[in-house]
């Protein structure tokens, strides 16, 4: 993962907690502008529908929704579980 804020390299090894921060820069690495699902174009600024809003985007929070940007976790091919769900359900 890329820090949003200083833009170096950070390795990540476990899930990201409250209390961590970039070791470059100093800044929270658990807070919404480090999300992946950070969108300042959409409603509340965050793509997952079912987040509670967080007024300050830049300092730690307590999302349970966070997911560290460019992490492997949470991401999912969704028009290929859509097509197998589909097939599945129409299987005889």
């Amino acid at each position: 993962m890329n820090c949003a804020f200083c833009g170096e390299e950070i390795n990540l090894n476990d899930k990201v907690s409250r209390n961590d921060t970039c070791p470059h820069c100093g800044r929270d690495l658990r807070c919404c502008k480090q999300c992946k699902f950070y969108d300042p174009h959409a409603y509340n600024d965050c793509r997952e529908v079912s987040a509670e809003r967080v007024v300050d985007k830049e300092r730690a929070s307590f999302c349970e929704y966070f997911v560290s940007a460019g992490s492997a976790q949470g991401k999912v091919n969704t028009k290929k579980e859509a097509r197998n769900a589909l097939e599945s359900l129409f299987k005889k």
